[in-house]
């Protein structure tokens, strides 16, 4: 097989009803205009999620499946994803079915286009198909990101992006670093921009997070790449050739 531009990874956790229709949706969106690959992560699901992965695999040969047998979150679910990858570049989705894959070649185009120093390319959500309380919940979590970190990043919680598969493997691996990764790849020195994307409802399953559960966690998570970007220091070097 040709070696992918783009790794899709998608991390789920019980997500059964989804996986085949987005499956369906990627392929569609990307074949016949990248050389791609799509790899899903099964977190350590509990439900089917992982036997109808493995059922699609013969039909749909670029899909590749990474199998948690515990949970460990989304952001090294997205970590074990990006690892297993063979494209320079990665696009993720998350997999309830939201984000609309038909987006992904807009953000690769961007990315293509943004020259050597542009890391990642992210998606924003400026119309929302959520509950009132999770727009409040996300639109009060950005405020205060922005306000500590200043990363310039509308939409942190977007799970659809594009962003250098070698840039994200040099960030410090953590609990809710797919929250941070515009932040924390700044501090590394590179760009990130930012592209209105389509949001969709969830049509089937139940979310498996809460606005507690995030804020707990974010607010530990904050301080933490808080310290993390004042520490950072972007070190230019060069080897000397031999004369």
């Amino acid at each position: 097989m040709t070696q992918p531009l783009i790794s899709v990874v998608v991390p789920v956790l019980n997500e059964a009803e989804n996986i085949e229709p987005l499956v369906r949706e990627i392929v569609a969106a990307l074949s016949g205009k990248y050389a791609y690959e799509i790899v899903y992560v099964d977190d350590g699901s509990t439900d089917d999620t992982l036997t109808i992965a493995q059922g699609l695999m013969p039909q749909v040969p670029a899909l590749r499946i990474v199998h948690h047998a515990q949970r460990t979150g989304q952001s090294f679910a997205v970590r074990s994803g990006v690892k297993a990858a063979h494209g320079v570049w990665i696009g993720t989705l998350d997999g309830d079915g939201q984000n609309d894959p038909a987006d992904l070649p807009r953000l690769l185009d961007r990315a293509l286009a943004g020259g050597e120093g542009l890391g990642l390319v992210g998606g924003w959500r400026t119309q929302r198909k959520d509950t009132l309380w999770k727009k409040i919940g996300s639109k009060i979590g950005n405020g205060v990101r922005q306000f500590f970190l200043r990363d310039n990043c509308p939409d942190s919680g977007c799970g659809i992006k594009v962003f250098r598969r070698d840039a994200f493997l040099d960030l410090p691996a953590f609990h809710a670093l797919h929250r941070f990764t515009p932040a924390l790849m700044i501090s590394r020195g590179w760009q990130c921009t930012y592209v209105p994307v389509n949001h969709r409802s969830r049509e089937r399953g139940v979310s498996k997070y809460n606005n507690l559960q995030r804020a707990l966690v974010g607010i530990v998570d904050l301080v933490g790449v808080a310290w993390l970007r004042k520490r950072a220091r972007i070190v230019k070097s060069r080897e000397i050739s031999r004369s």
